[in-house]
């Protein structure tokens, strides 16, 4: 919590380019682009946030400022509907929705020839990239370079268990008030394709996922939701590079679901998992740069691996 709510500035963070990638046909999403000089000469970290997050989500621009500082072009991707954007999809995010971003690399490859690219994601979007990795397997296009997972939500049912503890309601609360204010907005836009019977009732994230996720994303229940979209079922198949970065005492990622053997017998993961961190936080005693640990070390594992 306290890594969501300290307040910081960005002063090394250039104005960013917005840009709107087409993921499928009628759906688009906003993209914060900060370009170096000659695009094409630099390696490129491309970040997707958290549930109810958005690139302007203090841990995206603090990542941003960081690698544009050592010479990375940086995307600060928003899921589709957030910062802002519902109206730039009829369709509502999910957890299932890997295509996005494997739309949004392969345009980056395609259109923009950039030879060498960090997939970087954070909680729903750690399962995000993880799974978009596990689904590209020994196809996955040589410009990607690496995948960095943190605190990845790739159980999606422990997750929400994880929520439903009694230790974590401030978490529980915040999501579903976030969720359904979310939902409200979009209903809005699009009245007679979200009608919502029954989203009073809503009290946790799972009842959500049961009742909005699962009937407006094509699943049959939150349990179906929860399988079908975790990253843990092909994690096995990954064959990029990949870092997993987890906290022992997160509250809403049980660190057993990261001691699962489709991650720790894959050859191409590695999973660092510090005593400390919560749920995406890492906050250390340090100053500078260092006192976001976990973002000090994304930009030194991609500038370390970068080839140009």
């Amino acid at each position: 919590m306290a890594g969501a709510l300290w307040r910081r500035s960005f002063p090394f963070l250039p104005a960013a380019e917005p840009r709107e990638f087409e993921t499928e046909p009628g759906s688009r999403v906003l993209a914060k682009c900060h370009w170096q000089t000659e695009p094409r000469r630099h390696s490129t970290i491309v970040l997707l946030h958290g549930l109810e997050g958005s690139s302007e989500s203090g841990y995206m621009c603090g990542i941003a400022e960081k690698a544009f500082r050592e010479g990375l072009n940086v995307i600060r991707v928003n899921q589709r509907n957030c910062g802002g954007t519902d109206h730039l999809t009829p369709t509502l995010y999910n957890s299932g929705l890997s295509g996005d971003m494997r739309a949004i690399i392969a345009e980056l490859i395609e259109r923009d020839r950039l030879p060498e690219i960090f997939a970087v994601g954070f909680s729903m979007g750690g399962n995000l990239v993880l799974k978009m990795a596990g689904e590209m397997a020994d196809r996955a296009p040589g410009e990607v370079r690496g995948v960095i997972a943190v605190c990845p939500a790739a159980n999606l049912a422990a997750c929400a268990d994880a929520l439903n503890e009694r230790q974590n309601i401030i978490y529980q609360r915040h999501f579903v008030r976030s969720l359904k204010k979310h939902t409200r907005v979009k209903a809005a836009l699009f009245p007679d394709r979200y009608p919502l019977n029954g989203l009073e009732g809503v009290r946790t994230v799972r009842e959500f996922d049961d009742a909005i996720t699962a009937k407006f994303c094509g699943y049959r229940d939150a349990d179906d939701y929860y399988y079908r979209a975790s990253a843990l079922r092909v994690a096995d198949a990954i064959r990029i590079p990949t870092i997993v970065i987890s906290a022992q005492d997160d509250p809403i990622v049980p660190i057993q679901t990261l001691r699962d053997e489709n991650l720790t017998s894959n050859r191409h993961i590695t999973i660092v998992t510090p005593e400390y961190g919560g749920h995406g936080g890492f906050i250390s005693r340090e100053t500078g740069d260092e006192r976001f640990w976990v973002e000090a070390r994304i930009v030194e594992y991609c500038a370390a691996n970068r080839t140009i």
